[in-house]
This record gives structure tokens, sequence and C-alpha cells, in this order.
């Protein structure tokens, strides 16, 4: 199969290159008789300059020999023949053979060179994100994995009488590093899941009021230091997603803003239903899920917020660890089920994200009704 692809492309780069020549030609030959051949062979040179550029160096070189025996059979006298009567427009010609072959030849190479840098520039640049994610992950994995294995050795001293309460605080500790495992854990699989392609969306009726209240629940430890506030509709209609990857998204986003603003912040989970109209043929509803998490933390910087969903960053000032995954992955999530996400700081201070998503919807008590 890759042999096939192979010989098709060489077969139409072989194509283009005697086809550029012979257009080339054709044009030049219609004012043949008000240009000299010189001109002609500068536009010859030039076409074969350019196919440098985009053809591979066979099909050129093709285009090189071409445009020479065009050039002495179409534009030296006498025409039609491969003749020349005087040893000046033999030289000549002999000197455009050459610089079109060296020319060829140098562009490809330079071609070549520019790919060479790039693989390495590629790889370099792959180095150092997984690099990034190496020393985030020997910090993010290591306290929790030292948590776990610390309480485990204490709870199996058998020459060390505890109480139950430390026993229960033990088991707590461990239920939580286990969760923050389990999170980072979930991160990377749903980022090599984003990378492959392998992300298919399962939309079905979504209730996004009970995915929000599930995924608080859930973080309940980790925003024990916060106030979370709801805005949400108590009549808000069903929503057409992927249940799965709206928890990952809310979760995420919630985290983050966790993670990233002091203790005693808010933070504010608004849901809301919207209808827009599109004039473009005829009216037509566009049914929208609009869901705002914001807090009234620091923010981001402005400088860095173009950079806030990409793979592994984390901006310069953050104090708390990370992998540099949880918001590209929102990112991906969202877009997976053809939504927007938006970053913008408050007026007052804090992180604002807006995710919208176009889906269609059912009033929940028309499903009561079913």
């Amino acid at each position: 199969m890759k042999s096939i692809i192979k010989y098709k492309k060489a077969r139409s780069q072989y194509i283009i290159s005697i086809l550029s020549v012979i257009t080339v030609s054709l044009l030049c030959l219609l004012v043949r008789d008000i240009i000299e051949y010189k001109v002609v062979g500068y536009l010859l040179l030039v076409t074969v300059s350019l196919l440098a550029i985009f053809l591979e160096i066979k099909p050129v070189l093709v285009g090189a020999i071409l445009s020479a025996l065009v050039l002495d059979y179409l534009f030296i006298k006498p025409y039609y023949t491969l003749h020349i009567d005087n040893a000046g427009d033999a030289f000549l010609l002999i000197m455009f053979f050459i610089i079109a072959l060296i020319n060829a030849v140098l562009t490809n190479k330079f071609r070549r060179m520019q790919r060479a840098i790039h693989i390495i520039e590629t790889r370099a640049s792959t180095m150092k994100l997984y690099n990034t994610l190496l020393d985030s992950l020997s910090h993010e994995l290591r306290t929790p994995i030292a948590a776990i294995l610390g309480s485990i050795d204490t709870l199996q001293q058998k020459d060390v009488h505890l109480s139950s309460e430390t026993q229960q605080k033990l088991h707590s500790e461990i239920e939580t590093a286990s969760m923050k495992l389990n999170y980072q854990v979930e991160n990377l699989l749903n980022m090599s899941r984003l990378e492959s392609g392998y992300i298919q969306p399962k939309l079905d009726w979504c209730d996004v009021k009970e995915t929000i209240y599930n995924v608080c629940n859930r973080l309940t430890e980790e925003t024990k230091d916060h106030k979370i506030t709801y805005t949400i509709d108590d009549n808000l209609p069903l929503f057409k997603l992927d249940t799965g990857l709206m928890e990952q998204i809310i979760y995420n986003l919630v985290y983050n803003c966790a993670q990233h603003t002091p203790k005693g912040a808010n933070i504010n989970i608004k849901a809301q239903y919207d209808v827009d109209a599109d004039y473009d043929d005829h009216i037509d509803l566009i049914k929208k899920c609009i869901i705002i998490i914001s807090d009234d933390g620091y923010g981001f910087p402005e400088e860095e917020m173009d950079r806030a969903f990409d793979k592994f960053y984390r901006y310069k000032n953050s104090k708390t660890g990370g992998t540099g995954l949880g918001l590209s992955i929102v990112k991906g999530f969202v877009q997976a089920q053809n939504g927007t996400i938006s970053l913008k700081n408050a007026e007052d201070g804090g992180a604002v994200f807006t995710l919208e998503f176009n889906a269609d919807c059912m009033p929940i008590n028309s499903l009561e009704n079913e």
C-alpha cells in the first residue's frame, strides 16, 4: 500500500514538472518574435527554481533537462532542430543547463537541511516537554505515594498502639493520597487519548446540574478551605452531551480554581440555558448550554493568558504543583463536543472560565412524563 502511494506521488511530481515547463514554453512561444531567447531562458530557469522548492530532486532534474531541450528546439535558431549554428549560443545553452542543474541540487539540499533542522528542533521540543512532565510527576506522584507508604507503615507497626482516631486519620490520608494519584493518572490517560484522536463523544441526555453537584462532592477534600456557590436554574433542561467528558471538564476546572486560589476564596459555578437566532438562510434557533466557573483569587497574568491551555504549561508565579495537563485536557474535551472555552480575568480579580455548547436540549418535565 505504501509503495503504491509513493509511486503515485512520484508520478504526480513528474507530471507537474513536465507540464510546468511545457506551459511556460508555450506561453513564450506565442511571443517568440518579440522577445529574445535569453529572456525565455531566464523564465525557464525561474520555473525550474520554483519546481526545486516544492518537488523532489529527480522530477526537478527532468524539468531542467526538458527546459534546456525546449529552449534549444523552439527558441534558438535554427528553430525546430537541436542544431546550434554559433558557439556563443551553444555556450549559453550549456551554461543554462549547468545553472539549472546546480540550482536544483542546491535547493534540494537546502530543503533537506531545513527538514533535518525541523526534526532536530521537534525532538528537542518534545524532550523538553517530557522532561517538564517527568519533573512535575516526580513531585506530584512522589508526595501522595510517600503519604500512602508512610500511613501504611504506621498502621502495620505491631509494637505501637494507635487510637481509633489516629487510625481513622491515617486511613483518611491514604484515601486522599489515592484520589490525588488517581487524578494524575486520569489526566495522563486522557491526554494520551486526545493525542491519539481516540476521543469519540457518546452524546446522551446529560443532567448538567446533577453532574456539577456530583463532581463537587468528589472534590470535598480539595475544596474544604474554599466556599462553593451555585447559580443554576432549577428548570435547567437536559442537554445532549457526553456525561463522562463533562464530569472531567468540571472536575479539572474546579480543581484548578481550588489549587490556585488562597484559602477562603469563593468558587462560583453558573449553568444556564440560552438561545441564539441564526438568520443565514432562515430563522433557526441555536440552543446553548453555558457553564461559567469563576473564582475571586489572583487571576491569570495577562501576558501568559494565551498559554493557559497549552500542554504542560504552568504560569511562572504559580506556587502550587501540577503537571500542566488539566486545562489542556479541558480544552480538548470541550472541542471534542464541538464546544468552545474562553478565559478572562474578572474586573474585581479572579479567573473566569466560560464554556459554551451548541446542544439539543429537553425539559426535565418531558423526561418525567415519559
